[in-house]
């Protein structure tokens, strides 16, 4: 992999201050770009805190490592000048494809061919924003799980252009940062998680809907059976340890009623349609009323670190 010293991320929102953290904690320098001061005073709010906890987690000693780390980060209003010397772009603006597409074509004539150009999304097509660009073999897709700087996993997605070489030093880049990437070789909607996770959505979904169990006793049943599973065993892994054929007999009884309707079921049209959005709106399948969305997140947070330092040890 050609050396890379410095990151530039494109969006400093949800995504991008926490793509920014986790690559001046891996020794980066960090061009962070967004569209007002303000964003971008926030932004490197978050990112501090981030870091200030990640060093009070590892104990790592040495005074002021804080500020030396985050002496790496430099902020832009300007898109040329934040990607000027930058070894690897990530862009991380809004799920909107027109809009990552514009992005791309302006990077591809300011980034020199060599810049590998990774597009962070949970789902839009690769190929679609590589498609126009003249450099196309160096694009690949991001897809960093929320919260980012916690979450270890990132798929690296292959587009109907990307050469080897773009793969391959998004991976080594991933790793550096202490990720752990997968690729996916199909430039497919959803890519795997986001797949996986609707298919057992809409299931779960379907059942609420025509009252098999209350929306608390379904999840209690993939927390406390398929969540602890799937730390250690994966459902593939999970078939060879069962027996295939006995996942085959399973199969052909329970696939064919298994959910797989095209469309959303009805319950989550109509609490779209009342307004009852989940967390952010205090009401949706659960009651989040005298709750808010930072202590929610700030509690999974905790417990995600925590989960994952018992995993590791």
């Amino acid at each position: 992999m050609a050396e890379i010293k410095r990151v530039t991320v494109i969006g400093a929102g949800t995504m991008g201050h926490s793509i920014a953290a986790i690559s001046l904690r891996g020794g980066l320098g960090v061009n962070l770009i967004d569209t007002t001061e303000s964003i971008l005073r926030d932004a490197q709010d978050k990112i501090k805190k981030i870091l200030s906890a990640q060093i009070r987690a590892e104990d790592t000693p040495g005074p002021g490592l804080e500020a030396t780390v985050i002496s790496g980060l430099h902020t832009f209003l300007s898109l040329a000048d934040g990607v000027a010397g930058a070894d690897f772009v990530i862009e991380a603006v809004p799920e909107n494809l027109d809009l990552k597409k514009e992005i791309f074509q302006r990077l591809d004539v300011l980034c020199p061919p060599e810049v590998t150009l990774a597009s962070n999304t949970s789902g839009l097509p690769i190929t679609s924003i590589a498609a126009d660009l003249n450099h196309p073999a160096r694009v690949v897709g991001t897809h960093f799980y929320m919260p980012a700087d916690i979450m270890p996993l990132v798929e690296v997605v292959r587009s109907e252009y990307s050469e080897q070489e773009a793969v391959d030093t998004t991976v080594d880049l991933l790793r550096l940062l202490k990720k752990k990437p997968v690729v996916v070789n199909k430039d497919i909607p959803g890519f795997i998680g986001n797949r996986l996770q609707h298919a057992i959505a809409r299931e779960a979904l379907f059942m609420l809907d025509r009252g098999v169990a209350s929306a608390r006793d379904i999840d209690d049943v993939v927390r406390y059976t398929l969540g602890l599973r799937f730390l250690h065993t994966g459902p593939l892994e999970q078939r060879d340890l069962n027996g295939l054929d006995i996942a085959l007999n399973i199969a052909e009884y329970l696939y064919p009623d298994l959910e797989d309707s095209k469309e959303p079921p009805t319950i989550l049209k109509e609490k779209v349609a009342s307004g009852m959005l989940g967390l952010k709106s205090g009401q949706g399948l659960f009651d989040w009323s005298g709750t808010s969305q930072e202590e929610v997140m700030a509690r999974k947070s905790e417990k995600l670190e925590k989960l994952l330092e018992l995993m590791e040890s």
